[in-house]
């Protein structure tokens, strides 16, 4: 029986991607980060929307979204900037800084 290595993700990484500091592991990295981000923002979106008691379809009749864009941005699907500035005016963000955490913190306005 053939014994298979194990990599580390750094080494999987390295592999199939790149080494630290070669354009297409800065590229990989750099999406990375805003998929988390994505993700981390869609996720307050939807506790805040929960919270206040709204369905998908009621927060998307607020902006004039259909019920399927507000779920893709809650699922960090991925949004227009000025589509996640609505959302939040419409559930009332009187300042949009969102705390991501270890990633730091962000400011829409």
């Amino acid at each position: 029986m053939d014994a298979k290595k194990t990599m580390t993700h750094e080494e999987m990484l390295d592999k199939y991607i790149g080494k630290k500091g070669t354009v297409q592991r800065d590229e990989f990295d750099e999406q990375v980060v805003v998929a988390a981000q994505e993700y981390l923002i869609g996720k307050a979106i939807k506790e805040t929307r929960k919270k206040q008691g709204l369905t998908q379809e009621e927060l998307g009749e607020r902006i004039g979204v259909q019920k399927s864009q507000i779920s893709k941005i809650e699922n960090g699907k991925g949004s227009t900037f000025s589509t996640i500035v609505r959302v939040f005016q419409a559930l009332g963000a009187k300042k949009a800084i969102l705390d991501l955490g270890e990633l730091g913190r962000v400011a829409l306005w």
